[in-house]
């Protein structure tokens, strides 16, 4: 599943903090109508997009703040090291 995310630490925070809020607005009644279901839709959505790590919309459009995460990188980049062999050690 994390290879899915797109979205950014501080993104997510503000995500879940926006559903949070929207949620608790369409429980209070304050828009006529369907206002408050329009509400309760985006806060889900917020909140869910938030708490998985992946906004489709975000991948559709290509954006993607979530940062590299280093270690892995490094790691992969040592795995194709040795899976190609060290140059540096290599005698022919």
């Amino acid at each position: 599943m994390k290879a899915l995310r797109n979205l950014g630490h501080h993104e997510r925070i503000i995500r879940i903090g926006i559903g949070l809020t929207l949620l608790a607005l369409s429980g209070f009644s304050i828009l006529p109508g369907w206002g408050d279901l329009v509400l309760m839709v985006v806060g889900l959505v917020a909140l869910l997009t938030g708490i998985i790590g992946y906004c489709p919309a975000w991948h559709a459009v290509g954006i993607n703040t979530r940062k590299i995460d280093h270690e892995h990188s490094h790691s992969t980049k040592e795995s194709k090291l040795h899976e190609h062999g060290d140059p540096t050690t290599h005698r022919p």
